[in-house]
């Protein structure tokens, strides 16, 4: 499979997660990037992050900046330390917490840039489902096809790992490597956001379906139809992101996210 140009899935968003800061090494930048990094999947309820300094070199941050970053998110209940000769520090099964933390980067991100954000993913999304059209093997396809076979009932936190899995993995049959690359750094930017629409059950079938319809383009060799589904999922998100900061940012000031967040689902 073409997927072999690149590391694996979770190797990919755990290479755009740690990408380099430099410069603008603060600690509110690392928080954001182990937060990201659990949200997309790389690292799974009870497993080992990175130590600190293994975090300090990939992220090009001092010990200290890591120390401080990961002790914020042992305080929002993300992660925990174990000490040892096998500690380090652990994503703790925290969903909700997560979906806060998400919610919260959602509410600071001024409307414009959250559009932008979905054009920059639409547009290198559908060039990788461009080029997938035209280089993809059935055989690979088939593969891609199979993730998806049994995800619909799985529950949200597997199924968006199994959703992000495909995705990437259509992005690797473009056979780009800067393409791909692209798609997994944005990808890792976007997918916290896009974890919020999951509350929402039609939204994260509509979501599933968009993608099996890509699928099923690229099968076909149909490129205008790959694009098609590509973008009418990418804005169809977008929009229904925009429509929660709006009710988020409406609530009443009493209000917690958390109760917001527990409304959409028990809703579900």
């Amino acid at each position: 499979m073409s997927g072999t140009l690149l590391d694996s899935p979770p190797s990919r968003l755990r290479t755009a997660a740690f990408a380099p800061i430099g410069e603008e090494g603060r600690t509110e930048l690392v928080e954001s990037r182990i937060v990201q990094a659990i949200s997309v999947g790389a690292f799974i309820e009870g497993e080992r992050l990175p130590s600190e300094t293994e975090l300090s070199a990939l992220l090009g941050v001092a010990v200290v900046t890591v120390r401080e970053a990961l002790g914020t998110l042992r305080h929002r209940g993300l992660i925990e330390t174990r000490r040892g000769r096998n500690g380090g520090s652990f994503v703790r099964p925290s969903h909700r917490a997560v979906e806060e933390v998400n919610a919260r980067a959602l509410m600071a991100m001024p409307r414009v840039a959250l559009a932008d954000l979905g054009v920059h993913y639409e547009v290198i999304a559908a060039a990788c489902a461009e080029y997938a059209c035209q280089r993809a093997t059935p055989e690979e396809l088939g593969v891609v096809a199979g993730i998806l076979e049994d995800a619909r009932e799985l529950d949200r936190a597997a199924w968006r790992r199994r959703i992000t899995e495909a995705q990437l993995e259509l992005a690797a049959l473009s056979q780009s490597v800067r393409l791909t690359n692209e798609h997994v750094r944005v990808q890792t930017e976007f997918t916290p956001l896009l974890a919020l629409q999951d509350l929402d059950r039609a939204a994260r079938m509509a979501t599933h379906d968009g993608l099996v319809a890509q699928i099923a383009a690229t099968q076909a060799g149909d490129v205008s139809a790959a694009r098609s589904a590509v973008r009418d999922a990418v804005r169809s998100s977008v929009r229904w992101l925009v429509s929660f900061r709006t009710e988020l940012l409406a609530r009443p000031q009493s209000d917690d996210v958390h109760d917001t967040l527990e409304a959409r689902s028990r809703g579900e």
